[in-house]
C-alpha cells in the first residue's frame, strides 16, 4: 500500500508541475525579447533633469532628480478587436513594477550613479498598437569628470550614461530622435548655485563588454558653465596682486651714479614676506578648489609665475646690488642701464604672461 501511495504521489506532483509551466507559459513567453520587428529591438531614450541639488566638483559628483524615458515596440502586446480603440494602459509606481514583471523591459541602468537612488518611481503606458512607454524618475548622485583647464570660464557636462546590461548591440540597440531630442531639456527648476543651466545634449556612446561584446549607451549630459564673478573676485585679484610683491622688490630701490641707495636685506624681506604670502594663498586656493591641485590650468599657471617672479626679483636683487656683478665686470653706466631696462622688462613680461593665461582660459 505505502508503494502505492508514493506512485500516486508522484503522478499527482507531475500534473502539478506541467499545469503550472502551462499556466505560466504565457507570462514567461513575455519576458523574452520581442522579436517582431526583428533584432536588434529598438529603445529610443531621452533623459529630462527636473532638478539639481549640488554639485561637487571636487569628488566629482552631482545630484539630480532626472526622468528617464525610454520607448520600445512590442506586437505581443498589441490589442485587436473591440480594445483596440481603447485608450493606452497607463500604470504607476506598484502597479506598474507588477506589470512590468510580467513583460519585456529594456534592461536599462544609469551606469555612473553613485549608490541606491534616494527616489526611484516608474510610470509605465502601453499602447494598443503594442508601443510601450517607460518613465522612470531618479533622485540619485552620479559621477562626472570634471575638466577645470579652462577655470574660471569652464563649462562641465553633468552626464547621465544610460547603458543596456546584459544584451549586446546585436540584441538591444538604443536610439533618439527628434522627439526624444525635445523631452531632454532642463526644466524651470532646474537651478545650480554658481552656476548657468544649459542645455541638454544626447550622444550615442557604445559600451565594451565581455569578449568583444559592444552594449548600446545614450549619454544624456546637461550642460552648465561657471560663474566666474566671485572666484575672480576671491582667486584671481589675489593672485594678480601677489605678483607686484617681488616687483616692488626692483621698483623700490633705485640708483645713483651707479650705486644702489637700498640696503639689498630689506628688498629680500619683500621677496621672502611676498613668498610666504603666495604659500598662504596657495593652501587656501586647494584647500576649497581641490580639484585645481592636478593637472594644467590658469590658477596652477598663475601659481607658478608667482615663484617665477618672487625668484627672477630675488636674483636681480642678488646679482646687482649685493655682489655688484654687472658694475664689477662693465662698469657703473652698464650697471644702472641694464637696471633701469629690468624694471621696465620684467613687469612687461610678467603682465603679458599672466594676460595670455587669462585670455586662453577665456576664448
Amino acid at each position: 500500500m505505502r508503494a502505492f501511495a508514493n506512485a500516486i504521489l508522484i503522478v499527482l506532483g507531475w500534473i502539478a508541475v506541467t499545469a503550472s509551466l502551462f499556466v505560466s507559459g504565457p507570462a514567461l513567453a513575455g519576458m523574452d525579447l520581442p522579436r517582431g520587428n526583428g533584432l536588434p529591438v529598438i529603445v529610443q531614450a531621452g533623459a529630462s533633469f527636473l532638478s539639481l541639488d549640488g554639485f561637487d566638483e571636487n569628488a566629482g559628483t552631482f545630484r539630480a532628480t532626472v526622468d528617464v524615458r525610454l520607448r520600445w515596440t512590442d506586437q505581443r502586446l498589441a490589442r485587436t478587436g473591440p480594445a483596440a480603440g481603447s485608450p493606452p494602459e497607463t500604470l504607476r509606481d506598484a502597479a506598474a513594477q507588477a506589470r512590468m514583471r510580467e513583460i519585456w523591459v529594456p534592461p536599462v541602468v544609469l551606469s555612473n550613479q553613485i549608490g541606491e537612488a534616494a527616489l526611484s518611481d516608474d510610470g509605465l503606458r502601453i499602447y494598443q498598437g503594442g508601443r510601450v512607454e517607460l518613465l522612470r524618475r531618479v533622485t540619485a548622485d552620479f559621477s562626472v569628470d570634471v575638466d577645470v583647464a579652462r577655470f574660471p570660464f569652464d563649462r562641465q557636462r553633468l552626464p547621465v550614461n544610460m547603458v543596456i546590461s546584459g544584451l549586446t548591440v546585436a540584441e538591444v540597440a538604443l536610439r533618439f530622435d527628434q522627439s526624444d531630442i525635445d523631452y531632454s531639456r532642463p526644466s524651470a527648476n532646474a537651478a545650480l548655485a554658481g552656476w548657468s543651466v544649459g542645455l541638454v545634449d544626447l550622444k550615442s556612446q557604445p559600451q565594451s563588454g565581455w569578449y568583444n561584446g559592444r552594449h548600446a549607451q545614450v549619454v544624456a549630459s546637461l550642460d552648465i558653465a561657471r560663474q566666474p564673478g566671485v572666484v575672480v573676485a576671491s582667486i584671481f585679484i589675489p593672485l594678480f596682486a601677489s605678483l607686484v610683491i617681488p616687483l616692488l622688490a626692483i621698483w623700490l630701490n633705485r640708483m645713483e651714479d651707479g650705486v644702489f641707495q637700498v640696503d639689498t636685506y630689506e628688498m629680500v624681506n619683500i621677496i621672502i614676506g611676498g613668498l610666504f604670502a603666495v604659500i598662504a594663498l596657495n593652501f587656501t586656493v586647494y584647500s576649497s578648489y581641490a580639484v585645481l591641485a592636478t593637472g594644467d590650468n590658469t590658477v596652477n599657471r598663475l601659481f607658478a609665475l608667482n615663484y617665477l617672479t618672487l625668484a627672477s626679483a630675488l636674483f636681480v636683487n642678488i646679482l646687482f646690488a649685493r655682489f655688484n656683478v654687472v658694475g664689477r665686470l662693465f662698469g657703473p653706466y652698464v650697471q644702472e642701464q641694464a637696471y633701469v631696462t629690468i624694471m621696465w622688462a620684467v613687469p612687461c613680461l610678467i603682465l603679458t604672461l599672466a594676460t595670455a593665461f587669462m585670455l586662453v582660459a577665456y576664448v
